[in-house]
């Protein structure tokens, strides 16, 4: 059966559906509302992980911004945390497990060093726990 297929007939279950499978009535009258939901898309974790006002990428850019850090995050590290988000299956909640592994150790590093002045986070950091691009100020003599 075709995943599309499989999707339309979860849309279609009914209480009956429920009981026939071994659930108890008193279990089933519990549930006044059933639906069905249906797999994040890449674009949507991507969405989902950049736009909104409390966006993670934007709630690390603030953190390290307050140390007095530009953050920025390379186009294919946002694409390796949505493939790895996709590899999880746990939908858009793998996305914060992903960036806080990948984030801890430089959030803890990278402040107590005064001469930074930008981080680059690429796809190998995510991928590899590489270091990041670190971009130093310009000193002034």
């Amino acid at each position: 059966m075709a995943t599309n297929n499989i999707g339309e007939l979860m849309a279609k279950v009914e209480d009956e559906d429920f009981l026939e499978f071994g659930l108890i009535p008193e279990i089933v009258g519990r549930l006044p509302v059933v639906c069905s939901l249906h797999d994040l898309d890449r674009s949507a974790l991507l969405r989902i992980l950049v736009e909104p006002k409390n966006a993670l990428i934007r709630q690390y850019q603030k953190y390290f911004e307050m140390e007095g850090i530009e953050l920025e995050f390379d186009p294919a590290a946002l694409d390796a945390i949505v493939d790895i988000a996709i590899k999880r299956k746990t939908g858009a909640r793998a996305l914060r497990s992903i960036m806080e592994s990948s984030m801890i150790e430089i959030m803890y590093e990278l402040p107590s060093q005064t001469n930074i002045k930008r981080c680059i986070i690429t796809k190998e950091v995510i991928e590899k726990g590489a270091q990041p691009e670190i971009i130093q100020k310009a000193i002034r003599a």
